[in-house]
């Protein structure tokens, strides 16, 4: 490795700094946004009452577990623990590699944060994740998992479209 001079290493480190906090500030605004339309579907919505919109229907449900209701019938403290570890794994590899990261890796990266830590934090209460997004042919759903999938989306085409090329001989 070839040591950089003093004035080039510090905006560097300050760049790489500044990726980071985005990221985190970016999730955290997004789970924040996700936690807000949760707390407002309970109030409105905890009467049974439901609004059709069309192709989708507001309606509030409780999911104990996770995607697609997954682990439904295991006690809630195994799901907490086990989705806290791995939002622990996913938020330290994102932090560490967002310097390395392209726009739309980055921007994935931070959408599945969010949405992840949204119903994390959501999950605490032990009642399970309040979705409110109805569709009749799929399951019921909330912001935070329209997060968590355009997330790995982007983050996957992010890095598919930034892998060097292989010539084969």
């Amino acid at each position: 490795m070839i040591p950089q001079a003093p004035e080039t290493a510090a905006p560097r480190k300050r760049g790489t700094r500044m990726v980071r906090t985005a990221m985190l500030l970016g999730a955290a605004a997004l789970a924040a946004v996700d936690l807000a339309l949760k707390a407002l579907a309970e109030t409105l919505l905890s009467n049974g009452a439901t609004t059709d919109l069309g192709l989708v229907n507001i309606r509030l449900l409780y999911n104990p577990g996770v995607a697609f209701s997954f682990g439904a019938d295991l006690p809630s403290w195994v799901i907490v623990v086990v989705t806290g570890l791995i939002i622990a794994a996913l938020t330290w590899y994102a932090v560490s590699s967002a310097p390395a990261m392209g726009r739309m890796s980055r921007t994935g990266a931070t959408l599945l944060l969010g949405g992840a830590v949204g119903n994390f934090i959501d999950r605490l209460d032990g009642r399970g994740v309040v979705d409110y997004l109805h569709t009749g042919w799929f399951p019921t759903f909330n912001l935070a998992d329209v997060f968590v999938t355009a997330g790995v989306v982007l983050y996957a085409l992010g890095t598919l479209r930034a892998a060097p090329s292989r010539d084969h001989d």
